[in-house]
């Protein structure tokens, strides 16, 4: 068993509207282990990126605590909590959340000055790599508006991975993208899986979530099942999306 990164203990997330009270998460507890690539589905409204943001400390919880590598992130304070999501953890939205008037190389920049975990020398290295990596580099002194969705959405990933994240968030990373650009980006989320890095998303694709090697169900804020999966094989890609459609007509989704 790999070493939990982060965990959730009865975790409630309650909004109140007049006398009534609407629980999105119900006392949900979940673990999220090393290097694994781990998806939350759901139907919509079930909570997954209530959950998300939950686990991630953008969202203040009302019961239950979370764990980061066993530091206890209930009770920090908001400076406390920017800090820690700053130099531990990457987010990758549907909606990409670039800077408009930066280039796609400064908006990496920023926010690996903001992290504060290397030198301005290693971190310029570093966002050429990773602007490298994610096969943007030729665009990196675009603007935003300048590129395509797609090439928006890798540079956001070259963003979030910055300052060397414990844990990446992605909260619906392909939902407003086609399907060439859908497959490069989660391309790109596998590679990165494959070297190491451990990752939570929130995805309603079964493409998407078959790119994973664990799979959670959530329904009513609970989480109802779980499906464990072999690392992702791109040789086996049909019949993994079979075996996770399977799952999920037999839980009505």
């Amino acid at each position: 068993m790999a070493d939990t990164i982060l965990r959730g203990e009865k975790i409630t997330r309650a909004f109140q509207q007049g006398k009534t009270e609407t629980k999105v998460l119900d006392g949900i507890d979940i673990h999220l282990y090393e290097k694994d690539f781990t998806v939350i589905m759901g139907p919509s409204g079930a909570g997954k990126s209530t959950l998300l943001y939950a686990l991630s400390g953008m969202d203040r919880i009302t019961g239950g605590h979370v764990f980061y590598r066993d530091k206890k992130l209930t009770g920090l304070s908001e400076k406390q909590m920017a800090k820690l999501r700053a130099e531990e953890f990457g987010f990758v939205f549907q909606q990409i959340h670039l800077v408009s008037n930066l280039t796609l190389l400064e908006n990496v920049l920023v926010a690996g000055y903001v992290s504060k975990k290397d030198s301005t020398e290693k971190v310029r290295e570093r966002a050429a790599n990773l602007l490298r990596q994610m096969d943007v580099e030729e665009a990196k002194d675009r603007l935003p508006s300048q590129v395509s969705g797609g090439e928006a959405q890798r540079a956001a990933i070259a963003r979030a991975m910055i300052g060397k994240p414990g844990l990446l968030f992605a909260d619906e990373p392909t939902g407003a993208l086609n399907q060439a650009n859908t497959r490069e980006v989660l391309d790109l989320l596998t590679d990165l899986n494959r070297k190491g890095q451990s990752i939570l998303m929130v995805t309603h694709d079964l493409r998407a979530a078959a790119r994973g090697n664990r799979i959670l169900y959530l329904e009513d804020g609970k989480v109802c099942d779980e499906l464990v999966l072999e690392p992702y094989n791109e040789m086996e890609e049909k019949q993994r999306e079979r075996d996770v459609s399977g799952w999920l007509s037999g839980l009505r989704w």
